[in-house]
């Protein structure tokens, strides 16, 4: 469900902070950058929210269990396949990515650094259960985050940005849709979609782990 509000209706809205619908979103524009600043100092302490900023459009993502438990499990598989092979990674969470001149901010469901850490994660996770009003590839871009992998329809969709932008990657903003990592190429991306849908944990990493070998 999406909701469109003025900024002031959406800080005074008494709905903002006990939302009911499982999967709900908030969509506000025309909000300066420091209007996005004080709204991230105001739910320093409340991570159950995703923001989203792009061009003075903001939205604000209220997960469901349901999407919880993808972006998670996803997680702790991709987690599992680093420390058995023994990539050094630094996880980042949901932590708030933001670039004031590029006039863009995102959170991530999840994102990792690779081999060193950076203030900038190498890899970035969606998980879409319903569709956002922001296209997330065009912040990522600006952000300068090498890979985006998105979740929709129970597949990965992969995309590695390019230094340069060929006109059948416009649609994408500069990111090539790939089969397979290019930051992790021995990953089996078809191995990790089926065990994300194993809803036992245990067994969706025991499956796991025993077909990597």
């Amino acid at each position: 469900m999406v909701i469109s509000l003025s900024f002031k209706e959406l800080l005074d809205n008494p709905e903002f902070i006990d939302i009911d619908d499982p999967e709900e979103k908030f969509v506000t524009s025309g909000v300066s950058w420091q209007m996005y600043e004080a709204l991230l100092a105001k739910l320093e302490d409340n991570s159950h929210y995703r923001v989203t900023y792009l061009d003075k459009i903001l939205e604000i993502v209220s997960p469901s269990i349901r999407h919880e438990n993808i972006k998670k499990r996803l997680a702790i598989l991709i987690e599992r396949y680093l420390y058995l092979k023994r990539i050094q990674f630094s996880p980042m969470g949901s932590s708030t990515i933001k670039k004031q001149l590029k006039q863009a901010g995102v959170e991530p469901d999840e994102c990792y650094s690779i081999y060193e850490k950076k203030n900038i994660p190498d890899l970035a996770i969606e998980v879409n259960i319903t569709s956002g009003s922001i296209d997330k590839l065009e912040i990522y871009r600006r952000l300068g985050v090498a890979e985006v992998w998105i979740w929709q329809f129970n597949r990965l969709r992969l995309y590695h940005l390019r230094e340069e932008t060929p006109l059948e990657f416009l649609d994408t903003y500069g990111y090539e849709q790939i089969q397979s990592s290019e930051l992790l190429p021995k990953l089996n991306i078809a191995l990790l979609e089926q065990c994300v849908q194993i809803l036992d944990e245990i067994q969706a990493i025991d499956q796991f782990e025993q077909c990597l070998g």
